[in-house]
Parts: structure tokens; sequence; C-alpha cells
């Protein structure tokens, strides 16, 4: 089965370009998708994120589940009646969360048991159920549940959680075919793990790929490592995954990581941070990023960023922008988060630009060097 074209490949890199075909519309990669975890990218209007340009955003399995629950979703036929968003939706699997709660999980063979943040209540993930769960939102996109592990855990360990994701993973196909012939259109991806171990991130990529999903997320990245080690891992890794298989590294939102991403040829990307450091006043310009609460602004009658075609730099100024975030007006974080939004989708329409073009590498260096320059 195949979901993914790659098109064009950077004459100085990995880069690529390449089309999702998914059941709510063609996306063209590289593509940075938007959270909206519980079913609303935070602060932004569907028909907003719509306009600029995105026609794929992320949710998540393990909060959606919680609430508003399965049955409210299947009682509205899935998250895009639901919410009103007529574009393609990818739901990661749970297993972030899960593993973020710590002491409140207990990860066996079956599955994952763990306690609820908001009720204290007992529930049970299973790679089955977690394909259920995803099929009952309606998701274009799924993920395997898979076991994630901490940054300078032993490789014992490690190579364990590995070995239950790949059982896992089997699971999960097994449960996913089942609902295809039942109707259900959605693709299901798996996850490479392995932590940072080179020897374990081989045998996953290859376990993986063997299973033959639609796509492969490479997991356990950006969990507090180094640039470095992250840029090295990622290469790593990427080189070992198919090429006619779309390539999503989950977690990333600054240029910084996203070029770099783009340059060792991944496909897809998501990123909480655009939105999250918008409702504190953190937005990006070419130039690095601002505080728009800092009192230098409080008279600059300029727009965030020159040329954007965003409604903040459009219709408003710094210095009005800053009186919001001051205020404590919700309009400041709204409007700064469609900032930072029109900011990182014109980067990866730049991004792919470049690509066809063949001068990915000389638009990454040059565009970084503004950036880093800082305001």
């Amino acid at each position: 089965m195949s979901i993914f074209t790659p098109s064009v490949e950077d004459t100085g890199s990995s880069a690529r370009t390449g089309v999702l075909e998914l059941p709510h519309g063609t996306v063209e990669t590289p593509v940075f998708m938007p959270v909206g975890t519980a079913g609303t990218v935070k602060a932004v209007h569907h028909e907003t994120v719509e306009t600029m340009g995105y026609n794929l955003i992320l949710g998540n399995t393990y909060h959606l589940y919680l609430r508003p629950g399965q049955e409210v979703l299947q009682s509205y036929g899935g998250l895009h009646n639901f919410s009103n968003w007529k574009h393609n939706i990818l739901t990661d699997s749970g297993g972030f969360q899960v593993f973020s709660l710590s002491g409140l999980r207990k990860i066996r063979e079956e599955g994952v048991t763990f306690q609820s943040h908001i009720d204290g209540s007992r529930h049970l993930f299973t790679p089955e159920r977690v394909v259920d769960i995803q099929r009952t939102i309606g998701s274009d996109i799924q993920m395997v549940l898979d076991v994630c592990t901490p940054p300078e855990i032993a490789h014992r360990k490690a190579k364990e959680a590995m070995e239950i994701t790949h059982r896992w993973a089997a699971r999960a196909k097994d449960r996913w075919l089942q609902v295809r012939e039942e109707g259900y259109q959605g693709n299901l991806f798996g996850i490479v793990q392995g932590n940072f171990f080179k020897d374990l991130r081989a045998e996953s990529a290859q376990a993986i790929s063997e299973m033959d999903f639609p796509g492969i997320a490479i997991g356990g990245l950006s969990v507090g490592e180094t640039p470095e080690v992250f840029e090295e891992f990622l290469g790593y890794t990427a080189e070992l995954l198919p090429r006619e298989k779309p390539r999503y590294v989950m977690g990333i939102g600054t240029p910084e990581y996203i070029l770099s991403a783009i340059g060792q040829g991944i496909d897809m990307f998501d990123c909480v941070f655009a939105t999250r450091t918008a409702r504190n006043g953190a937005l990006f310009t070419s130039r690095g990023m601002v505080s728009l609460k800092k009192a230098k602004h409080a008279l600059d009658h300029g727009p965030i960023e020159e040329g954007c075609p965003c409604r903040a730099c459009q219709q408003y100024s710094r210095g009005y922008l800053r009186h919001l975030y001051k205020a404590g007006e919700i309009l400041g974080p709204m409007l700064g988060s469609e900032h930072n939004l029109y900011f990182l989708h014109r980067l990866v329409e730049d991004a792919r630009q470049a690509i066809r073009d063949g001068r990915f590498t000389q638009f990454s260096q040059e565009f970084l060097a503004r950036y880093r320059q800082g305001e």
C-alpha cells in the first residue's frame, strides 16, 4: 500500500518534496502540522488554520479518549464532524502522554495501565484498543502504541522497551487490517525506537520497515538530548528507512530543528512550541524570536514582521500587541498564535521551493544566519 509519492530530491542534501494521499485530501511535503491536542489548535479558529494553508493537524488520542470520550465522538461520527474540521487529522497513540505520567502508569505485555490526570480513574491501553480509539476519532493517520524511553537509560532497558514496541506494532497492524476491512480508511504508521543506541536504532528501523506500514515515525527524539545528538541520531535513523515511505518526527517545531529535519529527509513534523510560546508573548521573526512583553516594544508602531500576511502583522502594531499581553487580553495570544503558525507555514513552503530549485542547503544556511543574529 502506498500513500506517498516522493517528488524532487535536493542535490546537496537529503531534503525532498512529495505528496501524501490521505482520506481528506492531498498534503504536500515537507509539512509542519499544528497541534490541536483536544480537537482544536489553541486560540486559533479552524477557518484561520485553513486560510493559512494547513490541511493536516494533529490531535491527541490520550486526551480525546479521556475527554470528550469515545461515546461522544462516536455519536458525532468522529472528530471531523465534532470539531467541524474538513481536512486531515493525524493522532498520536497517547504513548508519550502515558510515558509522561511516570508513577501513574505500568507497562506490561498486554498494554499499559495508567491513571487519568483528570480524575485519577484507571485505564488500560492495548495496541488493539488504541487502534479502535483512533478509528472512533476518524484519524486519517494514526500511530501505533509504543513505549517511550528517557535519555541516558541502560542499553538493556532500551532494548526491552524497543522489543515491546515491536510486538505491540505487529498487534496494532493486525487490528488495523481488520478495521480496514470494515470500512475504515485511515492509515497506520509504525514507530522506530531504540533510544540513543545505534545498534538498537538499526534493529528497530529494520523491524518496523519489514512490517510495511503506510508510513514510519522516528520516535524517542527531542526528549531532552542536545541538538548535536538529535541531529546525529535523526540522520542515522532516517538513512535506514525505505525511500518510498513518508518519514515523520514527532515534537519538533523551531526553525533550527525543522530545517535540520528537512535536510535529513524528514517529510512530516509537529510541535506545540509555536502556539505555546505565542501564548506567553514569544513570537517568531526572520531575525529570531522576540518577547512582546518587553518595555522596548511599548512605542513600536511597526508590525511583528514586515511582509507577514497574518492578521497580527497586517492590522496591528507591536505596541498594541504588547498592550494586549500586559493587560491579559485573550486577543493577544490569539493573534500571536496566528502569527507563529503563519511563520512556520511560510518557512516550510519556502523550504519546499528551495528543494525544487536545488538550493535547499543554501536557503537553510542563509535563513539560520539571519535568524540566529537576533534582533
